[in-house]
């Protein structure tokens, strides 16, 4: 009986545990598009992903979806290139997500081009079969910032 229970149990866990890696897994790949899909200034595949209410936190002020993807359509902020140091996703049950990233981001904005130093904080949750970006935050780092994992 004691054996059939921890049978039971290492096989509960480790569906767990599975489960777990695979949403971290689907996240940073999701997140990883997300940088490519700026880049490419594809709006159609951004408006997509985020949630009609998502919320956008960058150095000069914070704003809506639609103001977003206007931003990165325009080119007013061009995500030229995200180099991506560190990952961390925690998972909460199998809708909800936090990734936390640090990056090194290489952007043209307006008619300057720069490059900071940030971690971006990503909340996700999923809707249907679909992830949806609820909100994405810059916060200005120094470049020995690191995520505790």
């Amino acid at each position: 009986m004691k054996r059939l229970l921890l049978i039971f149990l290492c096989c509960t866990m480790g569906n767990l545990w599975a489960q777990d890696s695979d949403i971290t897994n689907e996240i940073k790949e999701l997140s990883k598009a997300k940088w490519q899909w700026m880049a490419d200034k594809d709006v159609d595949r951004l408006a997509e992903l985020f949630h009609d209410k998502s919320k956008f936190v960058h150095m000069s002020g914070s704003w809506k979806k639609d103001r977003e993807l206007e931003i990165i359509e325009s080119g007013s902020i061009w995500y030229k290139n995200t180099i991506v140091h560190d990952v961390a996703v925690e998972t909460f049950g199998d809708d909800t997500a936090i990734l936390w990233n640090r990056i090194t981001l290489e952007a043209h904005v307006r008619g300057n081009d720069v490059s900071n130093e940030f971690t971006a904080t990503e909340f996700y949750k999923k809707e249907g079969d679909a992830w949806k970006l609820l909100d994405l935050t810059f916060s200005s780092v120094r470049d020995t910032h690191q995520i505790e994992h």
